[in-house]
């Protein structure tokens, strides 16, 4: 077991501000402690790290402080530098350190524990256990009847130490039993029984006191000759004992008087205390009557739904300070009443959550009230949720409030995988309890300034405001996970499945018309349902110029040139800048002709998110491959040329399984070598999607492809992607690129990328070089390649053949 310090590493601050933890990791690399300040260095708070694996909050091996380089420095008293991925998905730089104190804690201590004579202590240990533990010794000699007291007794009843007073003036101090006590010592005299005693004592400057008197016989030889024993005080134990019962007739008192029910437990859901109308509600829900010590999931146990609700609440309850929430005590009851039921979480002196409470609020009559008009209408009548009337309204709300605050919103829309077996399966009236539980499920886990809603069928929607686009992003992951995982038992039957959802990412210059956005994100969602299901695809809205005409327009052009035949290929070279390479080095690009013979053909700006709304971006990558392909193999002459031919790869493509199998059997059909081919993936799927990007690195390079990260710089994580993704070309992001003759930040972000990139053993491709002084700066940085209208602007696929030469012995070429 090793006890680590971890620090966050910040440059720009000075040396001993940072935040830092302590965490204890045992050999196997499980968390076993975590103190208070874990979740402001990584995210997770102590209780979640306990048993956590260590190395899931490590961005690569390379981090693991187990790791053989990382374990000397480490034991030689350095710091070691490691990249720790935070609990919301974002990398940083922390500062890692072993504490000295618990280097040796693998080796037991050499020490011994041995039985000490009382006579060879120190009289002051005696003193001291007195004063801490308010006690204090006394005995009795029989033959004199001499009484010795130690200065505990006299600190007990407020005498000075050196008082003189005999055993019989002893006694006047207790207000009642005088003669059980003298009784007692007799019997003890004669029989060597031991006693124990509660006395209330009066001392000498009348304060009360309880105390508990222990005595046993002392022998000589066979004779009794003494008595003795200790005195202890359990006032403070009194008071506390006083003060607990005056607090339980106050909350007895207090939970008789409402007619809400009223429930406390512990953390492991044992009821600490709960009032009649809870027993009556919960005995009539569930059949079983509960009472205080009862566990809550074994009175649950025949109700093994309603048992993971109520457990999820609790937990919820054990996580935040308070929240609330409305549903009657039984789901699948809908005959109950519905509660507002409020929670409290409970914590002790030392701030560690204990429990938690539950007053729940009859609202029946509310509801009823407004059933017949305000409910109905904004409310669905089996999930409880936000219905699309109210849904619109809400995304309109906040649509206009967008337009005075800069934040970011987002829309996830889910669909439920293979929902309509359900119906042949269980019957309909099973799916709308399945679908009324998982709505309770959801509506527990959602952020309480969300939207959620049933759309229809079993389609929902999440409005979630004021969350940057990775928090959104791990707030549908999450939901996807909790979907699969839910389990609805009912008459035999178990009802499980997952769903598929569509991120749409609201910034800037979004649609007002929020029907537009849920087809957007609907698009998204078919997508994702399309290329495999359980999985969410992200993307941003389309701006507001960009209407409904024009996208139906482009999608009919997109459509058109697929059944034609009819894409525009077009190649951009890519140039050395560091050193003389010989060959080409081309990216293919794709065109979609415009409407009319002189009409301009769309750009991929302008076609790529349609295409990907309506799930074509996977066609149109497979179809620029195979054309390429096809078109290089009637170019014998240019198979010793080609060195580097790229492809552009959509998160359809990226997230199919079956892509490397069709890469592979293009390839078997081409005269060029696999090597001569990249396949380019954006930096956001691989940030979104890290470990289905490495599995398709690795299919790729096992047919001889090469794969390149494009975009690197965007974010926070381009740095650990580009260090530990399986890839072997890292392409700058634009916005790197923009002014990095000019801006010194953006120029050691560029070296940073392009020093991690030399180390991992991969190479560099500058984009958007536009004018000398980038081309000067890519120099002097050292990057191997450079793309850009400065050195090379697109041209048709046509202009890469070779020129016509006509030789004595024939022509070549053409």
């Amino acid at each position: 077991m090793k006890e680590f310090v971890i620090r966050r590493y910040r440059s720009d601050q000075p040396s001993g501000s940072e935040r830092s933890t302590l965490m204890r990791i045992d050999d196997e690399g499980k968390v076993l402690f975590a103190d208070r300040h874990a979740e402001s260095v990584l995210g997770y708070n102590a209780y979640e790290l306990e048993g956590f694996p260590a190395n899931r909050m490590l961005a690569s091996r390379q981090d693991d402080p187990f790791a053989p380089a990382n374990r000397d420095q480490l034991e030689r008293g350095q710091t070691v530098m490691v990249t720790c991925r935070h609990k919301d998905g974002f990398f940083y730089t922390a500062c890692l350190s072993l504490r000295l104190d618990m280097r040796d804690s693998d080796t037991a201590a050499n020490a011994s524990i041995n039985q000490q004579d009382s006579l060879n202590m120190d009289p002051r240990l005696l003193k001291q256990a007195e004063d801490s533990a308010a006690f204090g010794l006394w005995q009795l000699d029989a033959r004199t009847n001499e009484m010795a007291w130690t200065e505990g007794v006299f600190r007990l009843l407020e005498l000075r130490p050196d008082s003189d007073i005999t055993p019989e003036q002893a006694l006047f101090y207790c207000q009642a039993g005088q003669s059980r006590i003298r009784a007692l010592f007799r019997r003890c005299l004669r029989t060597g029984q031991p006693f124990t005693l509660e006395l209330a004592l009066l001392t000498t400057r009348q304060r009360s006191r309880r105390v508990r008197l222990y005595g046993r016989a002392l022998k000589d030889g066979q004779q009794i000759q003494r008595v003795g024993g200790s005195l202890v005080d359990l006032t403070p134990v009194m008071h506390q004992n006083h003060a607990r019962q005056h607090a339980e007739q106050i909350l007895e008192a207090t939970t008789l008087a409402t007619p809400d029910l009223v429930a406390a437990v512990d953390r492991e859901l044992t009821l600490l205390h709960c009032n009649a109308p809870f027993r009556q509600q919960f005995a009539s829900a569930f059949g079983v009557t509960p009472g205080t010590g009862d566990n809550l999931k074994q009175l649950l146990a025949n109700h093994p739904n309603e048992r993971r609700l109520i457990e999820r609440l609790w937990q919820r309850a054990f996580d935040r300070d308070s929240f609330v929430v409305e549903m009657p005590l039984a789901q699948q009851n809908r005959d109950l009443p519905i509660y507002e039921f409020h929670y409290q979480r409970l914590t002790n002196s030392q701030g560690e959550v204990t429990g938690a409470v539950q007053v729940a609020k009859d609202i029946s009559q509310r509801i009823q009230h407004s059933a017949s008009s305000d409910y109905r209408i904004r409310h669905d009548p089996v999930t409880g949720l936000m219905n699309r009337r109210a849904f619109i309204a809400r995304m309109l709300r906040t649509l206009e409030q967008k337009t005075h605050r800069d934040s970011c919103d987002s829309l996830l829309y889910l669909d439920l995988d293979g929902f309509e077996d359900f119906n042949d399966r269980a019957g309909s009236g099973t799916c709308d309890r399945y679908l009324r539980e998982l709505a309770g499920t959801l509506g527990i886990r959602v952020r309480q300034r969300d939207a959620l809603a049933r759309l229809s069928g079993d389609t929902f929607a999440l409005l979630i405001e004021n969350c940057p686009e990775p928090r959104a992003r791990k707030i549908a992951e999450d939901i996807l996970t909790l979907i699969g995982k839910f389990v609805f038992e009912w008459q035999g039957q178990a009802l499980q499945t997952t769903a598929s959802g569509g991120l749409l990412v609201l910034e800037t210059d979004v649609p007002s018309d929020p029907e537009q956005l849920l087809n957007q994100a609907a698009n998204l969602c078919h997508t994702a349902k399309t290329s495999g299901r359980n999985r969410v695809h992200t993307a941003r809205a389309l701006s507001c110029q960009a209407d409904d005409s024009t996208a139906n327009q482009q999608l009919q052009l997109i459509r058109q040139a697929l059944e034609d035949n009819a894409l525009i290929l077009e190649y951009q070279a890519l140039r050395p800048v560091a050193s003389v390479t010989w060959g080409d080095h081309i990216e293919i690009l794709c065109r979609i002709p415009g409407d009319g013979d002189n009409a301009e053909p769309l750009q991929p700006n302008q076609f790529l998110p349609i295409a990907e709304r309506f799930d074509l971006a996977k066609r149109l990558d497979r179809r620029v491959i195979s054309e390429t392909l096809a078109w290089l193999g009637s170019q014998p002459l240019l198979e010793p040329r080609i060195k580097y031919c790229g492809f552009n790869l959509s998160l359809a493509n990226v997230l199919d399984d079956t892509f490397a199998d069709f890469m592979e059997t293009q390839l078997r059909q081409s005269p060029f070598p696999a090597h001569c081919f990249c396949l380019e993936i954006r930096e956001a799927h691989a940030t979104q999607y890290p470990e289905e990007v490495a599995v398709l690195c690795d299919a790729l390079h096992r047919i001889g492809c090469r794969v390149a990260l494009d975009g690197a710089g965007a974010s926070v994580e381009s740095y650990s992607l580009a260090a530990n993704l399986p890839v072997d070309i890292i392409k700058l992001d634009r916005r790197v690129m923009e002014n990095l003759d000019e801006d010194p930040v953006q120029q050691v972000m560029a070296e940073a990328l392009h020093r991690i990139a030399e180390v991992a053993g991969k190479q560099t491709v500058a984009t958007f070089i536009e004018n000398d002084d980038t081309l000067r700066k890519v120099r002097t940085l050292g990057i191997h390649y450079g793309q850009g209208f400065r050195l090379a602007r697109p041209q048709p696929l046509a202009a890469l053949t070779p020129a016509t030469v006509d030789l004595t012995t024939g022509r070549i070429g053409g």
